[in-house]
């Protein structure tokens, strides 16, 4: 029995949430009502989703020794993220991120502290924790640790799932990444900018031919499109009333691994994740309204 069901290679920073009282024009001005510090990044909260949710997580990545390094890891060992494999180094530090919430409907613009941080220096017990997970999850931001890892994780006989949401300018790297993957689920920005597709419907069978079995993209309260047996299928999301949105989507990739490690066909873990995702809108922050499974199974039951 391999030891962790996830491991993720990618993105973790702390986020600072604002609420303010509306949003300005540029060089206008606002109240912040209140601020939330919150662990954040889209493979790190996508790997405290799948704790939430009962599955056996690890973050596999380069930290500082500074305050906001040690908040960072101290949010994910909260959530029974194990952090055993987070690398401190003199030449890096935490990341932050800062989001502001639009209180009329709960949408976010985030300004984000750009990674610059070096890569992963690959060791013989990094590779191991590699070889001991069913699946390896990654986001693009640092591409070369996302190439090493997807590298790695084949190599292993792991499924490799990527969360389509940083890009870098050279596309060629966006697509060579995509066609390591064996899952691919993408924001809606994503799908249209790296495929340089005119719809989403033919953006995601440009993708499933690059080699991913799994594609679709998420359109927040539009839903999700999913290329499934040739064609694109459509799922509703699930109508809530949205206090911020931040996050949504990474809680969705984690929901969704952790359904089709437990069986479910896609169609079923699609439904799963967008019920995650939707009841995770209901609160401040992208890590703090992450349900449970009691939880998720009783909203799923008031909706049949």
């Amino acid at each position: 029995m391999k030891r962790w069901d996830v491991v993720g290679v990618g993105h973790s920073c702390v986020d600072r949430i604002c609420q303010v009282e509306n949003y300005p024009a540029e060089d206008g001005s606002t109240h912040i009502t209140s601020i939330s510090i919150q662990g954040g990044g889209a493979v790190a909260t996508a790997l405290v989703a799948l704790s939430r949710l009962g599955s056996r997580t690890a973050f596999l990545g380069n930290v500082g020794f500074d305050a906001i390094s040690d908040e960072a890891i101290r949010l994910f060992e909260n959530d029974g993220v194990s952090t055993e494999f987070m690398q401190r180094r003199q030449d890096c530090h935490g990341l932050e991120s800062f989001v502001m919430v639009n209180p009329r409907n709960g949408s976010r613009t985030k300004f984000p502290e750009r990674d610059t941080n070096p890569p992963v220096v690959w060791t013989d017990a990094l590779d191991d924790v590699i070889a001991d997970s069913k699946v390896v999850h990654l986001d693009g931001t640092n591409w070369q640790n996302a190439m090493e890892a997807a590298r790695r994780g084949k190599a292993h006989g792991c499924f490799v799932s990527l969360d389509g949401c940083s890009m870098q300018p050279d596309n060629r790297k966006n697509l060579e990444l995509v066609s390591r993957v064996d899952s691919l689920i993408m924001n809606k920005k994503y799908p249209l900018q790296v495929s340089g597709k005119r719809t989403y419907e033919e953006a995601l069978e440009f993708f499933a031919a690059l080699g991913p079995h799994i594609v679709m993209c998420t359109l927040g309260e539009k839903g999700v499109l999913a290329y499934m047996d040739g064609k694109v299928v459509s799922f509703p999301a699930f109508p809530v009333a949205a206090v911020d949105t931040t996050g949504a989507g990474d809680v969705f990739h984690g929901a969704f691994l952790h359904a089709f490690l437990h069986g479910a066909k896609t169609a079923d873990a699609i439904r799963f994740a967008s019920a995650v995702a939707a009841i995770k809108c209901t609160r401040i922050g992208g890590r703090a309204g992450i349900p449970h499974q009691e939880e998720v199974d009783q909203f799923l039951q008031r909706k049949e």
